[in-house]
C-alpha cells in the first residue's frame, strides 16, 4: 500500500502574502517535497491496535533531498536503491516530517481565528491614533510572533531590535502593550529557551497588585459578585464558614473579607453567630497578619469571627486541612486562582476540584479572566493574548492621564507579568492559562458540581454604574455567569456553583 501524495499545500498555507493581517505564512521554503514518494519510495502503514495514529515502515535507503540539507530515506520501487549528491545525514521518516508541518499548521490556523478578531477590533482605531506607524508596529508584532514559531531566529532578532525601537512605555496603548509581547517573544525566540516561574513577593509586585485593585474593575467585580453571593447563601444561617482558596491574591489587608465583615455587621437581619474564614496560601506570615487585622476589625463591629490559615499550594490540599464544625454552611471563593492548576493532563485540576467537592459546599464561587490562553501553540496563545491585553491597556487609557506613573507600574509589574508568562513559559512553569467562560462550564460540570444561576446582573449593573470607573465597561449575563467586559470584549467572568 503506498501513502498518498502529500502536496506542500496541504500542510501549510498558500504562497501568498496576507496584506490586510501583515502576516507570511508561506512555509514553502522549509517544507520538504513529499511529491517525490509517489514515484521514487515504497511505504506502507502498518496499524498498531495499541496506538491511535498510523507508522509507515520504510526499508534501508538512500536520501531524498527536501530542499534544506535534511532528507527522507527511500528505496525505488524497482528496488534500485536512489543517491543523492548531499551528505548523509540522520535518518528520518515521513512520520517526522507529517508531524512536525502538521502541528505548524494547526498553530497558524488557530492564529488565523485571533488575527481577524483582533484586526476587527483594533485595525480602525490603531490606524485612527497612530497612523502608519501604528499599522506598522501590528504588523511587525505578528510577523515577529510568526518567525518566533518557526524558530526562526535570525529573522525574530532583527524584528525584535525594530520593535523595542518603537515600543514606547508612555505611547499609545498599543505601543505600550508591544514591549510586553516584545520581551515574552525574546525569551523563546531568540535565547532559545522558556522562562521560569518565580513566585515571590517584592514591593514593586505588592504595590501594583494595589494599584490594579484600585484602579481596574476586574477585582474588585469579582469580590462584589462573590460576597454578593455569599450574602445570599448564608441568609438565616447561624455558623458559616469560608474557604478563601488563594486568600485575595496576597493584597495585604484582605480586603475582600473586610468588605464583607462590614456588610454583615450593617445588613438588617439576625447576623450569623459565627463567621469563619480559612485562607490558602504559600506565605504564613502574610497570611497570620491578614488573619490578625481581619479579626481586631470584626472585634471592633462586634462580629464574632475566627480566622485560619492553611500554608500550601492548591494541588496539595487535603480536606482534613480544613477545621470543619458541624452544622456550619461551607463557602469556597476562588478568585482568578484556579487557572493556575489547569495543567496539559487536566489530573491536577481534577484533583483539586474532587477535593473541594468532599468539603460538601453549598456554594463555590468561581471568578476568572475570560480568555484563551491555553492553547497548546505558541502563535495561538500570542494572537489570543494581544487581543485580550490590547482591550485591558486600551481601558487604562480611558482612566488615567498618558503621563501618570501609576499606569507604567500597573502594565509593567502586574499586566506584564502575565503575558510574559503566557507566551515564553511550558510546562508546570506556565501558570496563567486563562481559559473561556464555556470550558470552564464543561470542566466544573465533569467534576460533579452544577449551576446556580446568579440573579444579580441588574445588581452588578449598578454597582458597576455607582464605581464610575470609566464609560466603556459593561456588565452582561452569559448562560447563567456575569462577565465583566471592555467594549464588547470579554474581561473577566464570575459564576457560582452547588454540590450536584
Amino acid at each position: 500500500m503506498y501513502p498518498p501524495s502529500y502536496t506542500q499545500s496541504e500542510f501549510c498555507c498558500d504562497d501568498k502574502s496576507y496584506e490586510t493581517t501583515g502576516l507570511y505564512l508561506n512555509l514553502g521554503h522549509i517544507m520538504p517535497d513529499f511529491s517525490v514518494l509517489e514515484d521514487d519510495c515504497t511505504a506502507r502503514f502498518d496499524f498498531d491496535e495499541t496506538r491511535s495514529h498510523k507508522r509507515v515502515k520504510q526499508a534501508p535507503s538512500a536520501t531524498v533531498s527536501n530542499g534544506n540539507g535534511a532528507g527522507l530515506y527511500c528505496t525505488g520501487s524497482n528496488g534500485r536503491t536512489s543517491t543523492n549528491s548531499l551528505n548523509i545525514v540522520p535518518r528520518l521518516h515521513f512520520r517526522d516530517y507529517v508531524l512536525t508541518y502538521t502541528e505548524r499548521y494547526l498553530a497558524i490556523e488557530a492564529m488565523e481565528e485571533a488575527t481577524a478578531a483582533l484586526m476587527d477590533d483594533e485595525r480602525n482605531e490603531v490606524i485612527e491614533e497612530e497612523g502608519g506607524d501604528g499599522m506598522k508596529l501590528l504588523q511587525q508584532l505578528i510577523a515577529c510572533a510568526e518567525a518566533v514559531a518557526c524558530r526562526d531566529k535570525t529573522h525574530a532578532s532583527a524584528l525584535l531590535s525594530e520593535l523595542g525601537a518603537n515600543a514606547l512605555v508612555f505611547g499609545t496603548s498599543f505601543q505600550r502593550v508591544a514591549p510586553c509581547f516584545v520581551q515574552g517573544s525574546l525569551i523563546v525566540g531568540v535565547l532559545g529557551s522558556p522562562a521560569k516561574t518565580v513566585t515571590t513577593f517584592t514591593a514593586e509586585k505588592d504595590e501594583a497588585l494595589r494599584l490594579v485593585y484600585e484602579i481596574c474593575p476586574q477585582i474588585q467585580f469579582g469580590h462584589f459578585v462573590a460576597n454578593s453571593s455569599i450574602l445570599e447563601a448564608f441568609e438565616g444561617k447561624r455558623s458559616v464558614h469560608v474557604v478563601d482558596l488563594g486568600m485575595t491574591l496576597g493584597l495585604s489587608n484582605g480586603q475582600q473579607w473586610r468588605n464583607l465583615i462590614h456588610s454583615i455587621a450593617n445588613r438588617t437581619g439576625q447576623p450569623p453567630h459565627r463567621l469563619r474564614i480559612t485562607g490558602v496560601g504559600n506565605s504564613a506570615e502574610r497570611l497570620r497578619v491578614i488573619g490578625d487585622e481581619l479579626e481586631s476589625y470584626a472585634r471592633s463591629l462586634g462580629l464574632k469571627f475566627e480566622f485560619l490559615w492553611v500554608e500550601s499550594s492548591l494541588e496539595n490540599l487535603k480536606p482534613t486541612d480544613f477545621k470543619l464544625l458541624d452544622g456550619e454552611v461551607v463557602i469556597i471563593n476562588s478568585i482568578l486562582q484556579l487557572h493556575c492548576v489547569v495543567k496539559e493532563s487536566r489530573g491536577a485540576l481534577n484533583s483539586v476540584l474532587q477535593m473541594l467537592l468532599e468539603l460538601s459546599p453549598k456554594l463555590l464561587i468561581l471568578v476568572e479572566q475570560d480568555s484563551s490562553h491555553n492553547g497548546p501553540f505558541f502563535l495561538g496563545r500570542f494572537m489570543e493574548a494581544l487581543h485580550y491585553y490590547s482591550a485591558i491597556f486600551d481601558s487604562l487609557d480611558a482612566m488615567l492621564p498618558k503621563y501618570d506613573t501609576r499606569r507604567a507600574k500597573i502594565e509593567q509589574f502586574f499586566f506584564a507579568e502575565e503575558i510574559k508568562n503566557i507566551i515564553s513559559c511550558e510546562g508546570p512553569a506556565r501558570v496563567e492559562r486563562h481559559e473561556r467562560v464555556d470550558q470552564w462550564r464543561r470542566r466544573i460540570s465533569r467534576a460533579g458540581f452544577q449551576p446556580s444561576h446568579t440573579k444579580m446582573t441588574m445588581l452588578a449593573k449598578q454597582w458597576l454604574g455607582k464605581a464610575k470607573f470609566c464609560e466603556g465597561y459593561a456588565v452582561t449575563e452569559e448562560k447563567g455567569c456575569l462577565v465583566l467586559g471592555w467594549k464588547s470584549k470579554p474581561i473577566i467572568a464570575a459564576s457560582c456553583w452547588k454540590c450536584s
